[in-house]
């Protein structure tokens, strides 16, 4: 049971994350758009979008078993 709850959170976390990446990636978007623009804003957005995506990887990595070779 433990385990199973350990997935739900985990993938509770993914489905947070990637909303938040989509949400960075609109923002970064319009942010480009404008003529001028924030370019210390806009690479820090980058940065953390790039942040989302590596722990987003991770989790997925925890939800996917280790297959012996």
């Amino acid at each position: 049971m433990a385990i199973r709850m350990d997935k739900l959170g985990i993938t509770t976390r993914i489905i947070e994350l990637q909303v938040e990446h989509r949400d960075l990636d609109q923002v970064i978007d319009r942010l480009a758009a404008t003529a001028n623009c924030d370019e210390l804003q806009l690479r820090r957005l980058k940065k953390r979008k790039l942040q989302i995506k590596d722990q987003i990887t991770m989790l997925q990595m925890q939800l996917v078993p280790d297959i012996p070779a």
